[in-house]
C-alpha cells in the first residue's frame, strides 16, 4: 500500500496511512514523512503496533533523544520513554504524569535547548475525553497586525517553572531549573518561517516594564491558541501523534479519571531558539 498524507486542518496537521512504523522505513519514505512533519507540525499516524523500542527507533531519525527531566516517570528499561498515565502501581503510587500540560505550552521551553518534536503513542485511552489541542504558531505569526510583529521582533522572554506549571516535580527538580531567555518570535530551521514561541512557561518579556510584559503576555494569551489556528486530536488506541515544539503550541483536555489513559512519550532534541 502507497503512503497517504491527508491534511485535518488547514494550518496546522496531517495523517500519515499506508505506513506500518513497527518495521524500519526506507529513505524515500521517511524524508516524505519528515517533510510533511515540517510543513505540517503535527502528524497523526493511527493502529500503529508500537513497542517501546520501535517507538524509540523510529524516533531516533528525526534526531538524539532526550532523558526528560521527572525521571521518577521514566518506563522501566527504557529511560528515553516518559510515561503519561493515570495507572498506579501495587503501592498505589503514580506510574506516570497525571494531569501533564493542562494549558498551552511547548515542550520544556524552560530550558537553554527545548526540544525539537514530541512523539506520543496511546497505549490505552479512555472512551471520551483526554483530547489534545494543537495551536499553529505559524498561523498564530501570520495573523498578528503589523505594529506587533514589528514590537516582538527584537523583544525576549524569561521561560521558567513554578508550582503551577509544575505540580509534579521535586522541589529538587524545580531548583534545578534556572530561568531562560527565548525570543518572543523564532524562525524555524528547516522552512524559514517565522513562529510565535512563547506559551504558559513564558513568565515575563524582558527588557520592557512589568505593566508592559503584563500587556503582551495578556494579549499573546488571547491569540496564541484562536479556534480557528487550533486542531483538536481525539485519540484512538495505537495512535502516534508527533509535534514540531518548534511551530506549535499543545494542551490536554480532561477526560474522567474512573478511565485509564496510559501513554508512552518519546522526545527529540532540539536547538537554541532564535
Amino acid at each position: 500500500m502507497a503512503m497517504t498524507i491527508t491534511k485535518l486542518h488547514d494550518h496546522v496537521g496531517a495523517e500519515i496511512g499506508g505506513v506500518d512504523l513497527s518495521r524500519p522505513l526506507d529513505e524515500a519514505t521517511f524524508a516524505a514523512i519528515e517533510e510533511a512533519f515540517y510543513q505540517n507540525s503535527v502528524l497523526v499516524v493511527r493502529g500503529q503496533d508500537l513497542p517501546p523500542e520501535r517507538q524509540i527507533a523510529f524516533s531516533q531519525r528525526f534526531g538524539p533523544l532526550e532523558i526528560h527531566i521527572l525521571d521518577q516517570y521514566q518506563l522501566a528499561g527504557h529511560p528515553e520513554i516518559l510515561l503519561l498515565s493515570n495507572k498506579t502501581d501495587a503501592d498505589g503510587k503514580p506510574l506516570g504524569l497525571v494531569e501533564a500540560g493542562r494549558y498551552w505550552h511547548t515542550d520544556v521551553s524552560f530550558t537553554e535547548v527545548p526540544s525539537m518534536g514530541s512523539f506520543l503513542y496511546a497505549v490505552e485511552i479512555p472512551p471520551a475525553g483526554g483530547d489534545t489541542l494543537f495551536a499553529s504558531q505559524f498561523a498564530a505569526y501570520d495573523a498578528l497586525p503589523q505594529a506587533w510583529k514589528e514590537r516582538f521582533a527584537s523583544l525576549k522572554a524569561l521561560h521558567g517553572l513554578n508550582k503551577t506549571t509544575a505540580p509534579k516535580f521535586t522541589d529538587a527538580q524545580l531548583a534545578s531549573v534556572k530561568g531562560v531567555e527565548h525570543p518572543l518570535i523564532r524562525t524555524h530551521p528547516m522552512t524559514g518561517r517565522k513562529a510565535l514561541y512563547a506559551g504558559t512557561f513564558a513568565l515575563k518579556v524582558l527588557g520592557v516594564s512589568d505593566a508592559e510584559s503584563d500587556e503582551i503576555l495578556t494579549f499573546l494569551r488571547d491569540h496564541w491558541a484562536q479556534d480557528d489556528i487550533v486542531y483538536r486530536h481525539r485519540w484512538q488506541a495505537n495512535d502516534l501523534v508527533m509535534w514540531d515544539n518548534r511551530s506549535v503550541l499543545h494542551c490536554a483536555t480532561l477526560f474522567d479519571a474512573q478511565y485509564i489513559r496510559h501513554m508512552h512519550r518519546t522526545t527529540v532534541a532540539g536547538e537554541k531558539p532564535v
